[in-house]
């Protein structure tokens, strides 16, 4: 419920309802003009008013009709993927997660080849569970496994495929809507099998970029999107660890009390992995409640261990391991821990800053 301050503008100046007006209106009308004066509150709102609404996708009810679709539905060239997107319920049977950004779970069977493609539109790949499926991107096999963060930027080929004979699903993050309402996206299919069925434990991208501190000689020019492949679980795992316990320590080291995070980032430039998409990780205390916030611009968040729930416009919304929900722009949320609470976030932050329409508000509870 909105109070006096936060309607939108109504304008008490409206012109007298006479034919003249009218005729003028349906001149309008005629030549594909609409005149400002009656379009105000719905253009420039006080405040954003998403028509994107939060939603909370459980994992128990995903996971079982990505399996159902394993078994009727096959994968290959044309479809391409065996991928279900999260569609929002405010946006109008699209499959966007927000005005901004795609989410999906995809799912590979066993023994399974997803075909080679590429896009304009960049990418993620995100493992809440599993292991035992490849994704090979400029011809580089990625290993995906538990807790990896998978990258995919634009315009580069990839392809997956299971060398294994369980079957596997993962999420996707991508800028579909972005790409789309925006008029940019190209696409084109490559090879008809991937490129490389290799299957080692460590990309070539991760053999040369991810050692702590240090950067190939050969790879001294700034990338658009991260050179890495795979964020590893074990080492997000560490830096959350450590922030924690640096805390017990007396060490400001969280990014508030009981809550470390941190920001998956670009090695050649320190900035976000890719232009469009932030990807963060964030782990709670049990216990602990983050401040409510607003803030422009739409995340997705996925549970990856423990238990809590999240707060979203005043409503409590309990989540379990696999759960993932969307924060449209401007929607108050917090997240609360029982146990030791561990989610994934992704958002559209990189374009909000760079368009300087980022805002923050955080509320400060009274002494």
């Amino acid at each position: 419920m909105l109070d006096e301050t936060e309607k939108a503008p109504v304008n008490e100046m409206q012109p007298e309802d006479t034919p003249e007006l009218r005729a003028l209106y349906q001149g309008f009308e005629e030549q594909h003009l609409l005149p400002l004066w009656t379009q105000l509150g719905d253009l420039m709102p006080r405040h954003p008013r998403p028509k994107a609404v939060p939603h909370i996708w459980k994992w128990a009810k995903l996971l079982p009709l990505a399996e159902k679709s394993g078994a009727l539905v096959p994968v290959g060239r044309g479809g391409e993927r065996r991928a279900i997107g999260l569609a929002n319920p405010g946006l109008g049977g699209n499959a966007y997660v927000s005005p901004t950004l795609w989410a999906a779970i995809q799912y590979l069977g066993p023994r399974e080849t997803a075909p080679e493609h590429r896009h304009s539109q960049n990418a993620f790949r995100f493992v809440v569970e599993g292991e035992g499926v490849w994704t090979v991107v400029n011809g580089d096999p990625v290993r995906m496994s538990r807790g990896d963060l998978l990258l995919t930027p634009g315009w580069h080929f990839h392809g997956h495929h299971n060398d294994t004979d369980k079957p596997m699903a993962w999420i996707d993050g991508l800028d579909i809507p972005f790409a789309q309402q925006n008029d940019v996206g190209f696409f084109e299919f490559g090879s008809d099998r991937v490129t490389d069925y290799a299957t080692p434990r460590f990309s070539r991208s991760e053999r040369l970029w991810c050692h702590p501190g240090l950067r190939p000689l050969s790879g001294l020019r700034d990338t658009v999107s991260s050179p890495i492949g795979a964020h590893r679980w074990e080492h997000t795992d560490r830096a959350l660890t450590e922030q924690l316990l640096l805390e017990e320590e007396g060490q400001p080291a969280t990014v508030e009390h009981g809550h470390a995070a941190i920001r998956y980032v670009n090695p050649t430039t320190g900035g976000d992995v890719m232009p469009t998409i932030r990807c963060e990780f964030h782990r709670l205390r049990p216990g602990t409640q983050t401040p409510v916030r607003r803030e422009v611009g739409s995340s997705v968040f996925q549970v990856f261990q423990g238990g809590g729930a999240v707060v979203i416009d005043g409503v409590t919304h309990k989540l379990d391991i696999g759960d993932m929900f969307v924060i449209p722009s401007w929607i108050s949320w917090s997240l609360q821990a029982e146990t030791q609470f561990d989610l994934f976030r992704f958002s559209d932050a990189p374009i909000m800053e760079r368009l300087n329409f980022a805002r923050t508000q955080v509320e400060v509870e009274g002494p």
